[in-house]
């Protein structure tokens, strides 16, 4: 697939609208008239290009949504849930049948590792959880009746760097389906230009960058989109996890303003984890070259946008990981909550929330500590006060 830059790709979806407006028009239609019949019936057969039938199908709003989003994973094609969740699990349900299996990292999101291990055994689909950066368990946990291997770009929340493009080439051997969760890294990395065969977002995150709504997207060729939205057998049109059409307008606005924020997001990230990682503090950020998978994460990412917003401190226990937070709460660094990409600092410990469908057992296995503290930077302009009171925040905690 011939790579551009994400940014210049997301701008060319860009074009003057009805009544000269800069901003695409929103439609709050639920239904669509017809001319004829005939049509009705071709547009319920799929015959119509072009064509709106229903809310939950297409409209207008989230085509235009779904298309600057496809643009910037280079996809042929885009698809917008209400939900990250939504567009995870539809993405899924629509790969995978009864007796069918999947790969994943055991470090990945709580709510997509429950997903997994809670709900896909209901539907006789069974799940391998393994250390996805060990590409050798990866190939011996192959099954004749392996659909997908899935893991996230970087993943939650111990920042382990997915090889993408060898995992795709594990996969495709095999006609095995990589899906990637981008979320993380929207811009900075483009698994479909490695490889990857579908990619998902919860858009509540950096794309949207407000924290004000839920959202999620798929990102495919066009062949699996069309699958996905087929009236008959399509999973996202059948359960119906439509996005409303003024929160995918929003979403469309924040899109843009994407490619300067994260940057920040970068810049801030890696001035606060560098000053974390000289104070000798555990500190785990990708743009470190502490960070064991550094140089692989240097080989996929797109220039220019750095390494992301996230990083983790380990304080070592969970109370030590508590007063932290506190401190940094009350010294108005941020807050303290779930959730990532805000434009104000966000922190948590993630053994105790967003991990917290793991068990504990399966935590401490896989390197979690109950004193991880997951931070996503805000958008800071004076980085060096923000370090000066954080530093204050976690030399309260550790005493």
């Amino acid at each position: 697939m011939l790579k551009s830059d994400p940014a210049l790709r997301i701008q060319a979806t860009l074009r003057v609208m009805e009544h000269d407006g800069v901003n695409p028009a929103i439609t709050d239609s639920s239904t669509f008239q017809f001319d004829t019949g005939n049509s009705m019936t071709d547009c319920f057969d799929g015959k119509l290009e072009g064509c709106f039938l229903y809310g939950r199908h297409w409209n207008p709003t989230n085509l235009i949504l779904s298309k600057a989003l496809a643009a910037l994973e280079n996809t042929e094609s885009g698809w917008v849930t209400a939900s990250g969740m939504a567009a995870i699990t539809n993405t899924i349900l629509q790969i995978c049948s009864s007796g069918d299996h999947i790969i994943t990292s055991v470090t990945t999101y709580g709510g997509t590792y429950a997903f997994f291990k809670n709900l896909l055994p209901r539907f006789n689909i069974a799940v391998t959880f393994l250390d996805i950066s060990d590409l050798k368990s990866v190939e011996a946990a192959i099954r004749p009746n392996t659909r997908v291997i899935y893991t996230e770009s970087l993943t939650n929340p111990l920042l382990v760097v997915s090889d993408i493009p060898r995992l795709a080439e594990i996969a495709h051997s095999k006609g095995i389906k990589l899906v990637i969760d981008n979320t993380f890294t929207p811009i900075i990395i483009s698994p479909s230009e490695l490889g990857a065969d579908v990619v998902v977002h919860s858009l509540t995150k950096f794309i949207n960058g407000k924290s004000d709504c839920i959202a999620g997207a798929i990102c495919a060729d066009a062949d699996f989109i069309n699958s996905i939205s087929d009236v008959n057998s399509g999973v996202s049109m059948l359960l119906g996890p439509v996005l409303d059409p003024l929160r995918s307008a929003s979403i469309h606005k924040n899109l843009f303003t994407l490619p300067i924020r994260i940057l920040k997001h970068s810049q801030n990230a890696a001035y606060i984890a560098g000053q974390f990682r000289s104070k000798g503090a555990v500190v785990t950020y990708p743009g470190l070259t502490s960070h064991k998978q550094h140089e692989l994460f240097n080989s996929l990412m797109n220039p220019g946008y750095g390494y992301g917003g996230l990083f983790s401190i380990d304080m070592g226990t969970k109370e030590k990981a508590n007063l932290f937070m506190v401190a940094m709460q009350k010294r108005h660094l941020g807050y303290l909550a779930v959730s990532l990409g805000y434009y104000k600092t966000l922190f948590s410990n993630s053994g105790t929330s967003t991990s917290s469908e793991i068990p504990l057992d399966v935590q401490r296995s896989m390197g979690l500590s109950e004193g991880l503290v997951r931070i996503s930077i805000g958008l800071d302009s004076d980085i060096g006060s923000t370090w000066k009171e954080m530093e204050a925040a976690y030399d309260e905690a550790s005493q």
